[in-house]
């Protein structure tokens, strides 16, 4: 291992999260943050170009408009999930299953209601199957 820190293309240090290194990717704000930094450590002598600016605005634009459809299509799933039979995994790793009797979407994160089981996380689901309806009559 070197003992020499990490720089950027512009020379400057190279900036880490805790939440970088737990997820091993970025997000929107980690790529704002590295973006400043950037704009802050830059050559005075040889700037930015527009064109390379513009770029990574547009990059980031890119980035939060699938980080926004990705997190509406997690909720779209998850509320698909009312009223179905799902097998999960919990956190001791056994198996259950029950019914999604609700699904709370505070936070922007989904967590389901299992049987009387708050904060399912939807990911934990392994199967999915339709719970037959009681008390309608076949037309």
């Amino acid at each position: 291992m070197s003992s020499v820190p990490s720089t950027t293309a512009t020379g400057a240090p190279a900036a880490t999260t805790q939440a970088s290194n737990k997820a091993a990717s970025l997000g929107k704000d980690d790529f704002l943050r590295l973006f400043v930094a950037q704009l802050q450590h830059q050559d005075p002598m040889n700037p930015m170009e527009d064109s390379d600016f513009m770029g990574q605005m547009a990059q980031f634009s890119t980035l939060e408009q699938i980080t926004n459809v990705a997190s509406a299509n997690q909720m779209s799933q998850s509320l698909g999930l009312l009223g179905r039979t799902v097998t999960y995994i919990d956190a001791d790793r056994v198996v259950h299953t029950g019914v999604v009797e609700a699904v709370d979407t505070k936070g922007g994160t989904a967590k389901l209601t299992v049987d009387g089981v708050t904060d399912v996380d939807p990911v934990t689901v392994t199967q999915v199957s339709a719970t037959p309806t009681q008390g309608v009559a076949a037309p």
